[in-house]
């Protein structure tokens, strides 16, 4: 079903933008686009639904994907993402340079193509080093001035001399460097954080230290190079946000988390269930609270889906064989607004701050917000039940860990699409 071409929201949840909690009012959409709020909604004309229970806000953030084959992706195209995106909420989404040929050229990074006019924001990481080993530097300032909003790397720390190389070189200006605090080699192969359910399974266990000691060099050099941006990528342990919390504000790296690590945790899940196997593993149940409490007091800025597509092939793979990873934009909003908001009382806009305001701001963009005349809105039900199989708009990939399941909370409209209506009453 289609949008209406026009359409009164009687006393909808109306969160404009960062810093302001939601607010009952009547807001008139047309053609896709929010016309007006507040008084002179009304006409005898224009069809109106009782919207006191859904959500008016902007588009959500997400800071890092990956996006492997753009145009041939048997597990993932730009066609199947934007579309799978924008009807999770999404109305931006940084891609890593993670790809088969890794984007570390200016070359590569034009290679994705123009943006089309109007839907999903697509930004580009540039890379911080060739081929993202972290072993000799990519050409920093050619990438961004082909349009790459900053420099990132891949799923682990750079080395140390490479690190203080570019750092030193400061070709990035006033461009972001998101890093992530994780050395393999303290990792043992493990795939699951240390902890007495792991023990008794006997999987191969990978200590918190993989994270922290890598996290202690980044966070002297972010103090040995205050001009530089420098940003962590999905933090995982209980551990590192207790290193976070020993800094001042001021001298804190902005961090994110991916979003499945707030939800899942060691005990009691199925290894053989999509979702067991991602990098940074999964940690305890304590590791899980801490990354949450991180979030909302501010150590921890912003949730990352960090959407890592496999093919079906891949999938079935024995879990130590296949690359870690889960995908979907579209459980995110749903699951974290069961998880934060009815499990641990936060409010709808303490959550956009961490999916949407909070993300623009790593990005160094402006926090979204509503505008009249904008079609960049999202409206959200966090009372609709529906099913994600059959789900016309799932992404491609296989590895989605709530893909069979029976969810509470959805995007219904947004005006990025206005195909979409999903108003179930």
């Amino acid at each position: 079903m289609s949008l209406p071409q026009a359409l009164v929201l009687r006393q909808v949840q109306l969160l404009e933008g960062p810093g302001q909690a939601p607010r009952r009012t009547d807001v008139r959409l047309e053609d896709g686009r929010i016309s007006v709020w507040g008084e002179g909604c009304l006409e005898p004309s224009i069809p109106q639904i009782d919207a006191s229970g859904l959500l008016l806000a902007p588009p959500l953030v997400d800071p890092h994907s990956c996006l492997e084959d753009p145009q041939h992706g048997v597990a993932e195209t730009r066609a199947s993402l934007e579309r799978s995106a924008i009807a999770a909420g999404y109305g931006t989404v940084a891609l890593l340079p993670d790809a088969n040929p890794w984007r570390d050229t200016p070359e590569r990074l034009q290679a994705l193509g123009a943006a089309p006019a109007g839907g999903l924001q697509l930004l580009l990481w540039g890379s911080f080093s060739l081929a993202g080993a972290g072993l000799e530097l990519a050409p920093h300032g050619d990438q961004l001035a082909s349009g790459a909003l900053g420099l990132a790397d891949g799923p682990q720390r750079p080395s140390v001399s490479l690190l203080e190389r570019g750092l030193s070189l400061a070709e990035m200006d006033q461009a972001p460097v998101l890093l992530a605090p994780r050395d393999r080699s303290l990792a043992q192969e493990g795939f699951v954080r240390e902890g007495v359910e792991a023990l008794r399974a006997g999987w191969p266990m990978d200590p918190s230290t993989s994270e922290t000691f890598p996290l202690r060099t980044l966070l002297d050099l972010a103090a040995r190079y205050p001009e530089v941006r420098l940003q962590l990528m999905n933090l995982s342990t209980a551990d590192a946000v207790a290193l976070l919390g020993t800094l001042p504000m001021e001298q804190r790296p902005a961090a994110t988390v991916c979003w499945w690590h707030l939800l899942a945790d060691s005990a009691g899940l199925d290894p053989i269930a999509e979702g067991w196997r991602v990098e940074p593993p999964l940690g305890s149940a304590e590791d899980r609270e801490q990354l949450k409490q991180g979030l909302r007091d501010g150590r921890i800025a912003a949730v990352a889906v960090h959407h890592q597509a496999l093919d079906p092939e891949e999938q079935l793979l024995p879990v130590d064989q296949r690359r870690p990873g889960v995908a979907g934009h579209r459980f995110v909003l749903p699951a974290l607004w069961q998880e934060l908001v009815e499990g641990d009382g936060w409010s709808p806009d303490q959550l956009w701050q961490v999916l949407c305001f909070g993300p623009a701001s790593l990005l160094g963009l402006e926090p979204p917000t509503l505008q009249r005349g904008s079609d960049r809105w999202v409206l959200f039900d966090p009372s609709q039940v529906w099913s994600a199989q059959g789900d016309p708009y799932a992404p491609l990939a296989a590895n989605q860990p709530l893909g069979r399941s029976s969810l509470k909370g959805q995007v219904v409209a947004t005006g990025l699409n206005p195909q979409l209506w999903r108003r179930s009453s």
